[in-house]
């Protein structure tokens, strides 16, 4: 238990910590051995996605200063969520929780690819002209509240131990930058991890230009959530390191690169496609549908 609590006195240095080892690892696996070919400079690309993380994290702590830790330690105390009317052991517990927050991940971000308002503000993610670990922390402002107000009612629904909440915060990031990286795993590898996990040939179908290919693979964490639902994706139709990535019409860089263009981008142009209740999605064509 000292440890524990170690890591919760601690868990600003824990989580940056974490996050930092990642996003150095990945880095270096894009520069030793890249994936696909990036189309925008990758200096300009870094600048303005880290610019706007950076940006989304003084915005958070000034909202939120204690952030989902804070309303987790806060839920303990009061005794509120389902898991503080139960007496499981807490590994039992902490599991539990971890478990049921990434599903909630996984229907928030089907809920924002569902909702025309909420696909608006989304699209600031979707509209990458290149993927890689910076894409994984790429979004919009508004995004970033409404994913913590849903959180925060999560939490407070199912009450997780604080250290749920701390492994799971840490996952999330470091699971974002996995998934999102400029890297291949070899099929076979790729093959027995997506059993249960998320890998990055598995969501770089999601981030693809087509429609119905963006409208699957929602996952970001354990794969299960996308077979039990429907939304799963074995193959792209073009082959992994040829799929076109990004939103079509969206292809300026002054849109989708630039800072400023990133903030402006929800509250431009119509929705007509991709969000599911409002379009017709592309014919799917030559789509192996069996499971691994």
């Amino acid at each position: 238990m000292a440890f524990l609590d170690w890591v919760i006195t601690y868990e600003p240095v824990v989580r940056l910590s974490c996050f930092f080892s990642i996003f150095f690892i990945m880095a270096s696996w894009e520069v030793i051995s890249p994936y696909r070919t990036l189309v925008v400079k990758k200096s300009l690309r870094w600048f303005n996605n880290l610019g706007l993380t950076f940006f989304n994290l003084l915005l958070l702590r000034l909202l939120f200063p204690t952030a989902a830790v804070g309303v987790a330690i806060f839920s303990q105390q009061q005794g509120w969520g389902i898991l503080n009317y139960t007496s499981f052991p807490l590994w039992l517990a902490t599991l539990i929780a971890i478990v049921v927050l990434d599903l909630m991940i996984y229907l928030q971000h089907v809920m924002v690819h569902a909702i025309p308002l909420f696909w608006r503000v989304h699209r600031v993610h979707h509209a990458d002209l290149d993927y890689d670990l910076t894409t994984g922390a790429r979004f919009h402002p508004l995004e970033i509240i409404f994913s913590m107000l849903f959180k925060f009612i999560v939490i407070i629904s199912i009450g997780p131990p604080v250290i749920a909440v701390i492994i799971f915060e840490v996952v999330l990031n470091g699971m974002a930058m996995f998934n999102h990286a400029n890297i291949h795993l070899s099929d076979r590898i790729d093959r027995l991890l997506r059993w249960v996990i998320v890998t990055p040939d598995m969501h770089r179908i999601h981030h693809s230009i087509e429609d119905d290919e963006t409208n699957s693979n929602f996952g970001f964490n354990l794969s299960c959530w996308d077979r039990l639902f429907g939304t799963y994706r074995k193959m792209p139709r073009a082959h992994s390191d040829q799929i076109q990535i990004g939103i079509y019409h969206y292809n300026k860089e002054q849109d989708v690169v630039a800072f400023f263009g990133l903030l402006r981008l929800p509250f431009k142009g119509k929705i007509t496609e991709y969000a599911i209740n409002t379009q017709h999605w592309s014919t799917p064509k030559n789509i192996n549908h069996s499971e691994d």
